[in-house]
């Protein structure tokens, strides 16, 4: 899960009450779609920074809520409004996120190098979506040998 660090860090994650926050704003319909459809609480999650001078994975978190409607959908003063949507047919969802550790940045650079990452939704040249799905074999080698260095 992708996040600018302007907007929510890791550090920001650790300091929200519960260390938790509702992953708000995601706008792209295959991103909700994974975050509604996929996303179960206790899967883990790769918290990534974006749009930032180094991007990479900066800890790692878990999801701790099924998923629910994204209230900033509603709210006219938020950029993420969407006019279309309504409570009772809301359009956008979201998932909270638990932070559980902060580790040393795993650039993007360095992950690219990991043939057993080649097809790694993330990794794909223009792939733009803030959250996708890892296989098993992706998180347990990301785990095994790039966090615990």
């Amino acid at each position: 899960m992708k996040s600018e660090p302007s907007d929510v860090s890791i550090d920001d994650l650790e300091s929200f009450p519960n260390k938790t926050v509702a992953w708000y704003g995601v706008r792209n319909y295959q991103a909700r779609n994974f975050m509604r459809d996929q996303m179960r609480e206790g899967d883990g999650v790769l918290f990534y920074h974006s749009n930032c001078k180094i991007p990479g994975i900066a800890g790692i978190a878990r999801v701790s809520s099924t998923a629910h409607p994204d209230t900033t959908q509603f709210d006219h003063t938020s950029k993420y409004f969407d006019p279309r949507a309504t409570e009772e047919f809301p359009r956008w969802f979201n998932v909270d996120v638990q932070w559980k550790t902060k580790i040393k940045l795993i650039s993007l650079q360095e992950l690219r190098i990991h043939a057993e990452l080649r097809g790694m939704l993330a990794l794909q040249r223009g792939n733009r979506l803030s959250i996708t799905p890892l296989s098993p074999t992706e998180w347990n080698f990301i785990l095994t040998h790039l966090v615990h260095q």
